[in-house]
């Protein structure tokens, strides 16, 4: 059992690091980093989730929420920044796990990874491919409904039949472009991808500027609307348990820590493209729920899914006809939006991708996984083979696999990846409190206690058909760890 928690010494983390030739390359600055953490966390959060939320859980303290879900953030991301800076590799989570509580807890940090950044690429493909469909049909091209959906899902056509569908093409479509942008390359990748941040920021400002004139002071009353009687229905349980739905939309940050191998000062960049990162979406999106709930009666919001929330407050953002129907100011805001999301989910997506491949990259080295997971292309500098598979992997949850189910697991996976985190940081802290370190989370053990904290109480919040299917996913996870990775580690087996 003692081989269970074998652990990886933090000097020879970063002497590998150091001393590697033919890996990864360093090409990533500061304001790539931060480009990098927006580009993953202003996505299907903020322009699919927020309005359920408010309709059916916390009303207009849905901005209560975000705050919420960003203290928690906060918290976790403090910790990350000082493991990031200290062991600046491609592992995030699962090497920090590693260094400090042993290879069986790295095994399920990395596992629960999986949750986080595959399948919640995953889900963002599938909105990916409702916004696409919406888009064609601006410009009438309407694709078969079958062909845009799970075999779980069905649509009510506009002619009143019930389609059921077949698979979900639009979304395979786009796991594979972005998969097949990260082969080509990292810097090429974040290029591309601060280009669509500079794009979305600039919408969702938009939204943000045009729709505060219209803001009705009446929409905010009552701003916490009375529990219904059932737990998580509105009241303070509902703005909690919209905290932990629409926490989702923070899924992100942590990703910055997976490039640390590829940042060009890692010691000094990590911390702020982490950090930095949140604080500015954090802004973004309380002021984004602030308007939508401003301007539309958070009632409006029921029974609305994809687009519909955002396009539900713009419709309200006009002045009343003779006829009572309000009349938008900005009818082609509409169009923006989309744009918008689009570009926005489609960086997500490829962050995503690109901190799952990072993560297998390190298990790979370390014996955990199969070698293919760690060989590096030899022109373009990254772990190609890795992204295709994952290409795969990912369209098949993607084509076959209704959203809710996948965006679900996601953040239940992300906010166990959190605690880890937390109580990593605390950990070291105690056993090896002079390792040098060029980011100091403050008030330790405070912080990580309150990250613990937090996290945890989020969980709780979650549905239990969640903790279902994190069960049997770590489950399976210790079925692949019991027979083959802890036979092959190199920690465990010096002679591999």
């Amino acid at each position: 059992m003692a081989n269970l928690w074998v652990k990886k010494s933090i000097a020879s983390l970063q002497s590998e690091v150091e001393g590697e030739t033919g890996g990864l390359k360093r090409t990533l600055g500061a304001r790539s980093l931060v480009a990098l953490g927006i580009g993953a966390i202003i996505g299907a959060g903020l322009f699919s989730i927020t309005g359920g939320a408010a309709a059916n859980n916390a009303g207009p303290a849905v901005t209560i929420s975000f705050i919420i879900a960003a203290v928690a953030c906060a918290f976790a991301g403090l910790c990350y920044a000082e493991f990031a800076s200290m062991i600046p590799v491609a592992g995030s989570a699962y090497t920090y796990s590693y260094a400090t509580m042993g290879e069986f807890i790295a095994w399920i940090i990395g596992w629960d990874l999986v949750l986080e950044y595959a399948v919640g690429a995953a889900t963002v493909s599938i909105s990916w491919s409702r916004y696409f469909t919406k888009f064609l049909g601006y410009y009438d091209i309407h694709l078969p409904a079958s062909m845009t959906m799970s075999p779980w899902d069905s649509a009510l056509l506009a002619d009143g039949s019930t389609v059921h569908g077949m698979i979900n093409l639009p979304a395979i479509f786009i796991v594979v472009l972005m998969s097949l942008l990260l082969v080509r390359g990292t810097k090429e990748s974040a290029f591309v991808n601060g280009i669509i941040v500079a794009l979305k920021i600039t919408v969702v400002l938009i939204f943000i500027i045009l729709g505060w004139g219209f803001i009705n002071s009446e929409n905010y009353h009552p701003y916490i609307p009375l529990n219904t009687g059932e737990f998580g229905s509105f009241g303070w349980s509902g703005v909690v348990r919209a905290a932990g739905i629409i926490f989702f939309a923070y899924i992100g940050f942590d990703a910055v820590s997976t490039a640390a191998q590829e940042a060009k000062n890692p010691k000094r960049d990590m911390p702020i493209g982490i950090l930095v990162s949140l604080v500015i979406c954090t802004v973004l999106y309380i002021l984004f729920a602030h308007v939508m709930t401003g301007v539309a009666n958070y009632t409006n919001f029921q029974g609305a899914d994809g687009i519909a929330p955002v396009a539900v407050a713009i419709d309200h953002m006009g002045t009343m006809g003779a006829n009572g129907i309000i009349v938008p100011a900005y009818p082609w805001l509409n169009k923006a939006i989309i744009i918008a999301i689009l570009a926005g989910y489609s960086s997500v997506i490829m962050v995503m991708l690109m901190g799952q491949s990072r993560v297998f990259f390190s298990m790979s080295k370390d014996g955990l996984l199969p070698k293919i997971f760690s060989q590096v292309h030899p022109k373009f500098g990254t772990p190609s083979k890795s992204n295709l598979l994952f290409m795969l992997f990912v369209s098949l949850f993607a084509a076959f696999v209704p959203a809710r189910v996948v965006g679900e697991m996601t953040s239940i996976g992300t906010l166990l990846a959190f605690v880890l985190v937390c109580v990593g940081v605390w950990v070291l802290r105690v056993k090896q409190p002079n390792l040098p370190r060029a980011f100091k989370t403050p008030f330790v053990p405070l912080v990580p206690i309150l990250g613990i904290l937090s996290c945890v109480f989020m969980m709780v919040f979650l549905p239990g058909d969640t903790w279902l299917r994190l069960i049997i996913w770590l489950a399976i996870g210790f079925v692949i760890y019991f027979g083959y990775s802890i036979k092959n580690s190199k920690l465990n087996n010096p002679k591999n």
